[in-house]
Parts: C-alpha cells; structure tokens; sequence
C-alpha cells in the first residue's frame, strides 16, 4: 500500500510510484522509479514537488507516514464539509440548456480553430472574432453552467489545443460568475481563457503533438508557449491586461515552482491564480496520448491535495463548488445497486444531486430509468444515496441517451 511522505524523507532505495504532480509539471520520463541517488531527489525538488507517494513493497519505508487510503479519508472529509454550502441558483435546467450549449460549443471551437491557424499563416489576432463567442458562453454559464462544463469534457486527440481553450474559456468565466465578478470582468477573463493557448502555434508539431512524455529538451520547448502567448496578446489591438494575465500566467504557481517567471503567492495576479487552476484541471480529465484521463472526481481531489503547495487554497474551494463532488453527467454508484448519471446539482448540497438510475449492478442489465433526488426521503422522490464514482467504460454501458 503507498504511503504520502515529504520530499525531504526520500532516500535512495525508496521506491516512487506518485509524483504528486500533473503530468506536464515535471521533467521525468515516468511517474514510477526506483531512487537511485541524491541527485535524483534534487531533480524532485527543483521541479516543484514537495510531497510524493512511495510503495514500501518495492523499496525502503518510512513507518509513521499516512497511506493512500488514510490520505483520501481525510480529504473526503474536507471535501464534503465544503459540499454542504449553497450554492448559485440555475436559471434553467441542465436539459434545457444543453441545446444552446451544444450550437455555443461548436462555434466556439471553429472560432478559436480559425483564429490559431490565421495566427500559424503569420496573420494577426482579431479580438472582434473572440469577443461575441466569448459573451455567448458567458449567458450559457449564467443561465445553468453544468450544460456547457458537461460538453467541455468531451474531446478527441486531434483538436486537443482548439477543445481544452474553449474548456478553459468556459471554467474562467464560472470561476468569475462564482466569486462575484462584474461582467466586464469576467467577459476579459472569458477572453484570455479562449486566448490563454494561442503561443502554441509557434510550438513545433512534432513536440506538441508527440505521443509520448515529453524530454526536458522538448518540455523546454513547448513552456515558451507561454512567452509567446503573451507577446502574440500584447501586441493585439483589442486584448486587455486582464485577458493577456490569463495566458501569461496559467503555468505560475502558488508556491513559486511554476514558470516561466516562477512568480510566488499574491505576485500572480487573481486571475492568473484562477486560470492555473482550470487550466490544471481540464488537462488531467482530458484524454492525451501520454495519459488517461482522471475522471472529475478523482481531479478535483488531486486538486485539492495539490492546493497544499501549486495553488491558493481558498480559490481551489470555490473552483471544487463549481464543478461539484458530482459533476453533471458523471456516473455513480447508488446504495441500492444502481447505477445513475448525475442530471443536476442540489443548490443545498452537492452530495446529493438529481440522478437518473438505469442499471442494476447486480443483475447487470438495463432497468426503466428513473430520476431521483437524492436529497428527498423515500417517497417523494428520493430514498438512496451515492456509494461511489463509476464510469462508463468499466461497466461497458452507454449512458449518453439517459443524460437528459
């Protein structure tokens, strides 16, 4: 069983199998290694890293240090003290907003597609040809956010760069709703998220799009995105310094450890904080050819474990209530047996959403679909509780036609 333990207590002969870190965070080749010298935990160190998981099956110990096991208990408990605060009202439903959300959606990813690849022919940006999509997600968001957040996690290797900055466009702008932000604000912030990626044209393909981790040579590559970024947006007519902070500074990090200026604490601007954390978050759900991706759940934990050092801790509490313990569309296990798809969240409490069960576990086979809240009492409604996560591919189901 793995246990969490400090840096500074790695010694050589301890077996690494979690580097506590995203993947594109670090230089290593692989997550999972033997020590082999004190070279090597400085190499951990000066990446950033403060806290990593051992396996004393495979090397040296360390006997007082928490398990895995231990480690998520106490964060489950942290994390569902948060979900018991209200939380915004949706205007509408997830169902009835996933219409505008599907057309919005798509425009916004043909859009930022045709603005990078004008940027690629050595054109300039035009904001004007952000600004009205930006505004479209914005009163998506407002309306029920859960519809568009849901369609963002949806992606295909191919059109990777164009989907995640649609993704982070959508995350920042319910970031900002969230924490009170006047629309001007959030509309500029809506902006840079769309923008924040657009350095990576002047990337070569053959780095951006490698299959496989990436050497330090080519991660020394690719983090110029980010200066490119920035300069590609400050010299665009139209784009103000709330937009351009979003794109110079998503990789900084709390603790100084990120780049490429490894800016420390309140030197990131809020804004910069923020978009460090969608942009964090999209990354480790979406599929890459060097990855799996994390289901939300199992994100939304890292990202709270994480906040302990790479990002501010009281805005990591606001981003978990915006995506929810249960994301809408997510799939979880119910007391009973069945398995549901999330169709909304609670305002009252995000531990107990509307769900729609489909499945029975135990007899493995389809059942008439029923909607459940799950914060009612049996009889009106409600009667069951969420036991677990699951997801789709390890039950071979296709939740897609029970979402609405």
């Amino acid at each position: 069983m793995s246990k969490k333990i400090a840096v500074d207590q790695l010694k050589p002969g301890m077996y690494v199998c979690d580097l506590g870190s995203d993947w594109m965070a670090h230089p290593f080749l692989r997550s999972k290694f033997m020590v082999k010298d004190e070279a090597q935990i400085q190499k951990i160190l000066a990446s950033g890293i403060h806290e990593v998981y051992i396996d004393p099956t495979h090397g040296l110990d360390v006997a007082d240090a928490p398990t895995h096991v231990e480690v998520n208990a106490q964060i489950s408990e942290e994390l569902n003290q948060l979900a018991t605060e209200k939380v915004a009202i949706r205007r509408v439903s997830v169902a009835e907003e996933l219409r505008h959300a599907r057309q919005i959606h798509s425009e916004a990813n043909h859009i930022i597609h045709n603005i990078m690849m004008d940027v690629r022919l050595g054109k300039q940006v035009k904001a004007e040809m952000a600004e009205p999509v930006v505004e479209k997600i914005s009163e998506s968001i407002l309306r029920n956010g859960s519809a568009l957040l849901s369609l963002t996690r949806v992606k295909d290797k191919d059109n990777y760069t164009f989907q995640h900055s649609v993704a982070v466009c959508a995350l920042q702008i319910s970031f900002c709703h969230a924490i009170g932000m006047d629309a001007a604000t959030t509309h500029l912030a809506g902006v840079g998220g769309l923008l924040h990626d657009i350095g990576k044209v002047k990337v070569p393909n053959a780095i951006l799009n490698k299959p496989g981790k990436l050497t330090e040579e080519e991660f020394a590559v690719m983090k110029c995105h980010v200066v490119e970024s920035k300069k590609i947006l400050s010299e665009t007519d139209g784009i103000q310094e709330i937009s351009i902070q979003v794109a110079a500074q998503h990789h900084e990090r709390h603790d100084g450890s990120g780049y490429p200026e490894g800016l420390k604490g309140e030197a990131i601007s809020q804004m910069g904080q923020m978009a460090a954390i969608c942009d964090v978050y999209d990354a480790i759900t979406s599929v890459r050819c060097y990855h799996n991706a994390m289901t939300p759940h199992e994100a939304l934990r890292k990202i709270f474990e994480w906040s302990k050092f790479h990002f501010n801790p009281q805005l990591v509490h606001q981003f978990l209530r915006i995506i929810g313990i249960y994301p809408v569309h997510t799939l979880v296990m119910l007391e009973s047996g069945r398995i549901a798809v999330v169709l909304e969240q609670a305002e009252d409490n995000l531990l107990q959403p509307i769900v729609k069960a489909f499945y029975d576990s135990k007899q493995r086979h389809y059942i008439p679909p029923q909607v459940i809240d799950l914060s009612k009492s049996l009889g009106h409604g409600g009667g069951d509780r969420i036991v677990s996560h699951e997801t789709a591919e390890k039950w071979g189901l296709s939740p897609e036609k029970f979402l609405v």
